[in-house]
């Protein structure tokens, strides 16, 4: 093989690599059911929290989202709701964006998942992040400069959620977050419809995450351009997502 031949492999296999690199979501099958799972290392990847815009009102959609983001300079590589919200589309529990409280966390009772107790928070700080069960979090002192509260947990400390059990017959197209380690974010939707114990043993036995957080069901939405994917079904309210230089 000459000397150009060579050169022009190199530099495929340079592309090939750096594209699977930047490459954030895959198809993903368990236990007969389908999702999409999207991995991210805080150590390269910045990822962001969005819910008001420049004139204080809710984003309340990728597209929005993307168009901010454009007048900077950016694009939107990457976004999914990231919690549960009111009928303003601002978050129903605590709610932090750039290192700013926007909510304080939610430690009342009531119906709903949200209040299906444990619930939880996910933050993210720097190169750090993770998802903890709301009380260990509110004890633990953290400071992040993204955060956000939803629930219930799907997976706390290894363990499922108490409530859960194998035969649930409430069916939802599910959204959650879970972190297997101190600096990864793993964000997974499904692609039909699961119950809570099926959908928290994704994360327990095949993502292996110790602690996992649902973020919603029904309006569970994916913004991925490298799967060519940007799904509109219902207004938003917080959206996680992660920009990129034009």
């Amino acid at each position: 093989m000459g000397w150009a031949a060579r050169l022009i492999g190199a530099v495929l296999a340079v592309l090939l690599c750096t594209a699977r690199a930047e490459a954030h979501c895959a198809a993903q099958s368990f236990e007969g059911n389908d999702y999409t799972v999207c991995r991210f290392d805080l150590r390269k990847d910045r990822l962001q929290l969005f819910s008001l815009d420049a004139e204080g009102k809710p984003y309340g959609s990728f597209a929005a989202v993307s168009d901010a983001l454009s007048q900077v300079g950016q694009a939107l590589s990457f976004a999914m709701n990231a919690g549960m919200y009111g009928d303003d589309l601002r978050p129903i529990g605590l709610y932090v964006e750039n290192g700013r409280t926007l909510r304080k966390a939610n430690r009342r009772d009531g119906p709903g998942n949200f209040h299906m107790k444990p619930n939880g928070v996910f933050f993210i700080d720097g190169d750090r992040a993770g998802v903890m069960e709301t009380e260990a979090f509110l004890a633990s002192g953290i400071r992040p400069q993204y955060a956000s509260q939803s629930g219930p947990m799907l997976v706390v400390d290894g363990k499922l959620h108490p409530k859960f059990s194998s035969d649930g017959t409430s069916l939802q197209r599910r959204n959650g977050v879970g972190a297997p380690d101190g600096h990864t974010l793993i964000f997974v939707i499904s692609e039909g419809w699961v119950n809570f114990h099926s959908f928290a043993r994704l994360f327990q036995q095949a993502l292996n995450c110790p602690n996992a957080l649902f973020l919603d069901g029904s309006i569970s939405s994916l913004y991925a351009p490298e799967l060519g994917r940007s799904d509109d079904f219902a207004p938003l309210g917080p959206i996680v997502g992660l920009a990129r230089p034009r």
